[in-house]
């Protein structure tokens, strides 16, 4: 009896050791997600595994790709949640992500998740490309709402736009890859040189273009469909402008950075970044998100967005990140702002 109860008693100690281990895990997580939803993303994955607590590091995509590939060989993230996939499959190029199936996977679009098994990354929604036009500011200065990319090279709009620097904005990133595919890469230039000529500034941030134009700082801010959506309903004078020639997009993907130590809840938590409680989390700001079946309408979204989305070449767009970022910041990079 004294052996079987000591038995027992190793054994409810060691559930409590793995227990407690478990509670104090942390997972230092890098993100270029809005900050406004990180907490309610952390709470609602909280309410599910409150033993696991997420130490978020924020910046703009470009800032945390850069930051990523810095530490290559002394890696300081466990995972990734929220990043360009253009910048994981960088990523997963430099050997840096960690294979891994998630529970779930058969459920999301094919289009959402890296094509190799298992997959070394998984997407969770879209956000995709926009015009936020101020029409307070744009009736002041006798401008016509914009329809197409091309409209934004007349001499009417210059000195009147800001766009996002593709070298540290997603945003501007995938529009720079975008519009490299849909005009053709030597008139996509060509276009750029035109655009260049009406740019007021180009920011490190994505959503700063629409924050400025829904303040009346400038007329005409490229920029995404969320920002602009967030920025009508809080009762700017916007209208969200959907490019007739289609609009580049990208995805948030969530990916393990290889190396972790903390792998077990680095997993657990990829997991649940493709629930379908994750999946309605998302679906507040994003219209289009990784499962079929539970978007709802987002308030002052375009109703044609995923129409106007182009077939877009990710693998393309990654292997020539280098090149169109050097090119672009040869030709351009003189109307950027500084970096703070």
């Amino acid at each position: 009896m004294i052996r079987k109860t000591s038995i027992l008693l190793s054994a409810f100690a060691a559930v409590l050791m793995s227990t407690s281990a478990l509670a104090e895990t942390e997972l230092t997580v890098y993100t270029a997600i809005e900050a406004e939803d990180l907490q309610r993303y952390a709470d609602a994955f909280n309410a599910d595994h409150p033993d696991i607590k997420i130490n978020w590091v924020r910046d703009s995509t470009g800032v945390v790709t850069a930051k990523l590939l810095a530490e290559k060989n002394n890696p300081q993230a466990d995972v990734v949640w929220g990043l360009a996939a253009t910048s994981l499959l960088v990523l997963k190029s430099e050997g840096m992500l960690e294979p891994y199936a998630p529970k779930g996977l058969d459920k999301l679009k094919a289009s959402f998740k890296d094509k190799d098994v298992p997959p070394s990354w998984v997407g969770m929604d879209a956000w995709v490309a926009s015009v936020c036009f101020n029409t307070v500011e744009g009736e002041k200065l006798g401008l016509p709402v914009p329809t197409s990319w091309k409209d934004l090279t007349k001499p009417v709009y210059k000195g009147h736009v800001v766009m996002p620097n593709p070298a540290s904005s997603g945003t501007g990133f995938l529009d720079v890859s975008s519009w490299l595919q849909i005009f053709g890469e030597a008139d996509g230039w060509k276009y750029m040189d035109a655009l260049h000529e009406n740019i007021a500034a180009y920011t490190h941030s994505g959503s700063k273009p629409c924050k400025m134009a829904a303040a009346g700082e400038t007329a005409i801010g490229i920029s995404f469909a969320f920002r602009g959506a967030k920025s009508k309903a809080a009762g700017a004078p916007l209208e969200i402008v959907v490019p007739e020639e289609g609009i580049g997009w990208d995805m948030e993907a969530n990916a393990i950075i290889a190396g972790t130590s903390k792998l077990e809840a680095a997993q657990t938590l990829i997991d649940w970044t493709i629930t379908p409680k994750a999946m309605t989390e998302y679906n507040v700001g994003y219209a289009v998100v990784g499962i079929d079946g539970i978007a709802k309408p987002v308030e002052f979204f375009p109703d044609n967005i995923e129409a106007k989305m182009i077939d877009n070449d990710f693998e393309w767009a990654a292997n020539h990140r280098s090149a169109i970022l050097e090119e672009w910041a040869k030709r351009y990079d003189s109307k950027s702002e500084p970096k703070s």
